[in-house]
């Protein structure tokens, strides 16, 4: 499984599975499968109304989200991200690439009821940016691809405080209380799977535990999703509160599935929408908004944010990067992607034209950043790869 676990195969995988959504949702086919998709499936017992979509989007992708809080929360303790000086930089360039985003499409839809997609152009897709790093970024150094790890990891936890905090409708309080509850029963259980917990000394069997995380995080899924909190939001709190060791073992099992099932399906998913048949000048402020931000103010605001950031670090002798390696780390931000892709799905709930339209414009958006990105990080490693061989001794010349 290792290929399944490659940068590039996740990242090409994702596209693969957007550009068929898109393609598909535009055939003679398309309606009928949109029709299927969007056809809800009630389980009455369960107090349950979700459509094939809604599975995907508020189920299948908190497994992506687990992985992602376990891979922060790693950062956190003995990572990247552990200490002032190493988090310092990141952070700087990250609030950077979410202020100026958003800044950018609330002055191209001032004026209009569309400000609340604020949201969509601020995130960066991990495993796509990583992926177009790991492509054309042959020769860079690893203290680039450490820095966009730590933005990205910095940044999808801005998303998922935005996602908890405005797309939370009619809060259910004592459904939150049962889901704090169960969490915290799983996180207590997760610590009897360390190699120095007496339960794992006895060497006792581990599958009544594995069975216990199981029935706990389904559970925790099921009351996170009743408390009116977006149910991806489950994810990253089991992630977070699962010990570290079990966490980074659970992380190895699940992230091929994460990257070869979860991903795709939520791409093929988000991207089936029809291309609407309407002038240039009749689509939404909010296309032009996210279509602009995303690649251009990622660009700008990572940039701007992680120059100031590298100045401080040097002045307090921290971890800083040249502007030319902050510049790469700022192109391949604007792959916004995944969470741009829910982001969007979740600010203009209601609104099917104009959450199509947002969908395109992540597409649209994020391919832009690719494109740029792969320039930019093909120079950066050519003049990587140049000043590496200039460093090289040359050969002895032959009697």
């Amino acid at each position: 499984m290792s290929f399944i676990r490659s940068e590039r195969f996740a990242a090409g995988l994702l596209l693969l599975a957007a550009v068929i959504g898109l393609v598909v949702a535009n055939t003679p086919l398309g309606q009928a499968l949109l029709d299927v998709a969007d056809q809800h499936r009630p389980i009455g017992f369960l107090s349950l109304d979700l459509s094939l979509r809604h599975w995907i989007s508020d189920g299948l992708l908190a497994v992506f989200f687990f992985v992602v809080a376990v891979e922060l929360k790693r950062e956190l303790v003995i990572g990247d991200l552990n200490t002032l000086g190493k988090a310092a930089l990141p952070a700087l360039a990250a609030l950077g690439g979410v202020a100026v985003p958003a800044c950018v499409y609330l002055v191209i839809t001032a004026g209009t009821p569309l400000s609340g997609g604020w949201p969509v152009p601020t995130a960066t897709d991990i495993a796509f940016a990583v992926g177009v790093l790991a492509v054309f970024g042959r020769g860079i150094p690893t203290r680039v691809r450490v820095f966009l790890l730590a933005l990205a990891v910095l940044d999808d936890l801005v998303a998922i405080l935005i996602i908890a905090f405005f797309f939370t409708q009619d809060a259910q309080l004592q459904f939150i209380g049962f889901a704090a509850i169960t969490a915290t029963v799983f996180g207590m259980v997760s610590r009897l799977l360390g190699p120095r917990s007496a339960w794992v000394l006895n060497r006792r069997r581990q599958w009544p535990l594995v069975l216990a995380l199981i029935v706990l995080a389904l559970l925790t899924w099921y009351f996170t999703y009743q408390s009116g909190v977006h149910a991806t939001i489950a994810g990253v709190v089991l992630g977070l509160v699962m010990s570290r060791i079990p966490g980074g073992r659970a992380r190895n099992i699940i992230e091929p599935y994460s990257n070869a099932v979860v991903l795709p399906l939520f791409a093929f998913s988000a991207a089936m929408v029809t291309i609407p048949q309407v002038r240039i000048d009749e689509i939404s402020p909010a296309f032009w908004g996210i279509l602009v931000g995303l690649p251009v103010g990622k660009l700008v605001g990572i940039t701007l944010a992680g120059s100031l950031g590298s100045w401080i670090s040097r002045r307090r002798s921290w971890p800083a990067l040249d502007l030319a390696d902050i510049v790469v780390v700022a192109a391949l931000g604007g792959v916004g992607f995944t969470v741009s892709l829910l982001m969007s799905e979740l600010a203009f709930a209601g609104n099917d034209t104009v959450a199509d339209e947002g969908t395109l414009a992540v597409l649209l958006g994020s391919g832009v950043a690719i494109l740029v990105s792969a320039v930019v990080v093909s120079m950066r490693a050519a003049a990587y790869r140049r000043a590496h061989a200039a460093l090289r001794p040359a050969a002895p010349a032959s009697v």
